[in-house]
C-alpha cells in the first residue's frame, strides 16, 4: 500500500508555549460556521454532535474536541469542507480522526519549536510568502485565490509563518541524522533498487482485537492456499481488500524504497524471489506478499551517486523525524480517540 500524503497546508493554532498549565479543548461559539457544520456532520456520525464537545485527541498539554477539527477543516478549504457532508460514514470517521491528529502533531510540534526559542528572521518569512505567491502566480493572485475560497489571508499568513518556525526547529532536529558517507552510498547502490510483488491484503482498521483475532485466522488459511501452490494473483483478486490492486491480481511493479509502509517495504526487499512472506502486518492490516522481482541500478554509479546520496540523507532525516514525533508523543501523553 503506497503511503498516504500529508497535507500540505496546516492550520496555525494558538499554542501556551512551554506552559505547564494544560489547555482545555479549543470552544466553537454557537452559531459559528464550524458549529453549524458539525450539526450536520452529526447525522452521519453523532459524535460530531457539537455541544458535546467529544474529545478526539488528549494529552497533557491539551486536549481537541471533534467541533476544533471542524474547524480546523474550514480554516483549511473554506466553504469546500461542506463536502464532507457527502461522505460516508467510513470516509467521514477517516477524515476527521486524521485531521484530528495533523492538528495534535501540529500543535506539539510548534510548542517543541516555540520551547526551544526558534526564530524566524524577516527575510526568512518574506522568501516563505514569497514562495506562496509564487506558486500562486503572484501576490494578488494569491489573494484572489484565498477570497474565491473563502479563506483567511490574515490565517495563512498566520499559518506559513509557523510552518516556517516549525520546519527550521526540526531542521536542528534530524541535522546529525542526514549525514551520509562514500561507503554509505556504495552499499546502497549494490542493493536491489525496485521490486515488484503481488500481495494479499485484509484491512483491520477500525477492528477490535477479537475482530482482529478472527482476521488473521482468515489470512493464514489464504497463506496456506498460497503455500500450497494455488495461483497467487487468482487468490488476490478473490481475497484482497487493496482497491488499488485488485484487479491486477494484487501486483505493484517496480517501486522503489521508501515508497510503502516500513513493513511492507521490508518485506518485498528481503523475501527471495519467487517465494512468499508469513503474515505482514501495517497499519493497513494484515498482508501476503509473493515476491515477483528485483532489479538492481543500471547506472554508472558516478552517475547516480550524488542522487542516491540525496536519497539516503532523506531517508535518515525522514527516520530521525519519525523517531523524535515519537518520543514527544509518548511524552505528552498524547492518544487519538476513535469515533
Amino acid at each position: 500500500m503506497r503511503k498516504i500524503l500529508i497535507l500540505a497546508v496546516i492550520a496555525a493554532v494558538t499554542l501556551a508555549g512551554c506552559s505547564s498549565k494544560k489547555e482545555p479543548a479549543v470552544k466553537i461559539a454557537a452559531g459559528s460556521a464550524a458549529y453549524d457544520l458539525a450539526k450536520e456532520l452529526m447525522k452521519t456520525i453523532p459524535a460530531l454532535d457539537p455541544a458535546k464537545a467529544s474529545l478526539l485527541v488528549t494529552s497533557k498539554g491539551f486536549d481537541i474536541s471533534a467541533v476544533e477539527v471542524v474547524q480546523f477543516l474550514i480554516d483549511q478549504y473554506g466553504a469546500n469542507a461542506a463536502q464532507l457532508k457527502s461522505l460516508p460514514a467510513a470516509d467521514l470517521k477517516n477524515a476527521i480522526e486524521q485531521n484530528a491528529q495533523q492538528l495534535g502533531e501540529r500543535k506539539l510540534l510548534l510548542a517543541a519549536a516555540i520551547e526551544a526559542k526558534t526564530a524566524t528572521t524577516p527575510e526568512e518569512l518574506k522568501a516563505a510568502f514569497d514562495s506562496q505567491y509564487a506558486q500562486a502566480g503572484g501576490e494578488s493572485q494569491f489573494a484572489e485565490m484565498l477570497k474565491s475560497r473563502n479563506l483567511d489571508p490574515e490565517f495563512f499568513k498566520k499559518s506559513i509563518g509557523e510552518d516556517l518556525k516549525i520546519q527550521k526547529f526540526l531542521q536542528t532536529v534530524v541535522a546529525s541524522s542526514g549525514q551520509v558517507t562514500d561507503d554509505d552510498v556504495k552499499k546502497a547502490y549494490a542493493e536491489d533498487k525496485t521490486a515488484s510483488v503481488r500481495h494479499i491484503l485484509l484491512m483491520t482498521q477500525d477492528k477490535n482485537d477479537a475482530q482482529k483475532a478472527e482476521i488473521r485466522k482468515k489470512m493464514e488459511g489464504i497463506l496456506a492456499r498460497a503455500k500450497k501452490g494455488e495461483d497467487f494473483a487468482a487468490l488476490a483478486k478473490e481475497f484482497t481488500e487493496d482497491p488499488g490492486s485488485k484487479a491486477t491480481g494484487g501486483l505493484y511493479e517496480d517501486f522503489g524504497r521508501g515508497k510503502m509502509v516500513k513493513a511492507f517495504e521490508e518485506a518485498a526487499f528481503s523475501v527471495p524471489v519467487g517465494q512468499i512472506s508469513g503474515i505482514v502486518e501495517t497499519a493497513y492490516g494484515y498482508h501476503i506478499i509473493k515476491v515477483e522481482g528485483r532489479k538492481k541500478e543500471t547506472e554508472p554509479f558516478d552517475k547516480v551517486k550524488d542522487q542516491l546520496a540525496a536519497q539516503l540523507k532523506e531517508q535518515r532525516q525522514a527516520a530521525a523525524f519519525e523517531t523524535y514525533l515519537t518520543g514527544l508523543k509518548d511524552k505528552a501523553g498524547f492518544k487519538i480517540q476513535a469515533l
